[in-house]
């Protein structure tokens, strides 16, 4: 069942605001707008970088219908969390889903491989962590470059696809920040008071490096050594 077909099923229509996250591809806060519900933006958690409870916490109001939260990156939203912070107004939290791939556990059990060797051996970038008790399928290994945010790290994906490594930046504009989406939040209570720290940290700091060319030990070494030449080089973080 489609995002929308779940809300309107929940009763969420004209009126209605959704909380969703704005580090994220749009498509939850569009499913939101095409039952004719307002989205509202919370901000995401820095370590799994899917929404932060406490920041939804602080974004419902009498209006709130439904919270939909957006598995990043292979990391789960913590569903648990969520269900608490909405469980005193029985808010439903719908969990938005888009097309993700079946992966054979063959093809999982290397992915997490490749990501403990990479965990292990970068240097110069913070490498992904998954919180307690989650299931990371890691569909992208996506680092922080540290440093001045955005400058810094276009820097870096630039002399890492000079030597071949077809990085990419996972979230370029956080949806918030999307024309369209700053259109319809003209007259939110709360446009001057959006505030989310964490999305914008992320979308200036974040870089996705390409798990799928990662095929032997070799591979791998070229990786490293591409990373911690030019992690060495940069700020560090403050």
């Amino acid at each position: 069942m489609r995002t929308e077909e779940k809300l309107v099923a929940v009763g969420v229509g004209a009126g209605s605001e959704v909380i969703v996250p704005s580090y994220a591809t749009a498509g939850a806060a569009e499913a939101v707008r095409n039952v004719g519900a307002l989205p509202v933006f919370a901000d995401i958690d820095p370590v799994t970088f899917c929404l932060d409870p406490a920041s939804v916490a602080g974004a419902v109001t009498s209006r709130t219908a439904a919270i939909v939260p957006v598995s990043l990156f292979g990391h789960p939203a913590d569903l648990a969390a969520l269900r608490h912070v909405a469980a005193g107004r029985t808010l439903p939290v719908i969990d938005h889903v888009e097309n993700i791939e079946h992966v054979e556990p063959e093809e999982l059990a290397r992915r997490r491989s490749n990501a403990a060797c990479l965990d292990a051996r970068l240097s110069g970038v913070v490498t992904p962590t998954a919180a307690p008790g989650a299931v990371h399928r890691y569909d992208s290994y996506v680092v922080r470059v540290p440093g001045n945010g955005r400058p810094d790290r276009d820097a870096f994906a630039r002399a890492l696809r000079a030597r071949g490594v077809r990085c990419h930046v996972p979230v370029q504009t956080p949806v918030h920040r999307l024309p369209s989406f700053m259109r319809d939040m003209q007259n939110m209570r709360n446009m001057r008071e959006l505030w989310l720290p964490e999305t914008e940290r992320a979308a200036d700091e974040c870089l996705a490096l390409p798990m799928d060319d990662i095929s032997s030990r070799r591979d791998l070494q070229r990786l490293v050594s591409a990373c911690n030449t030019l992690g060495g080089l940069l700020p560090a973080a403050a």
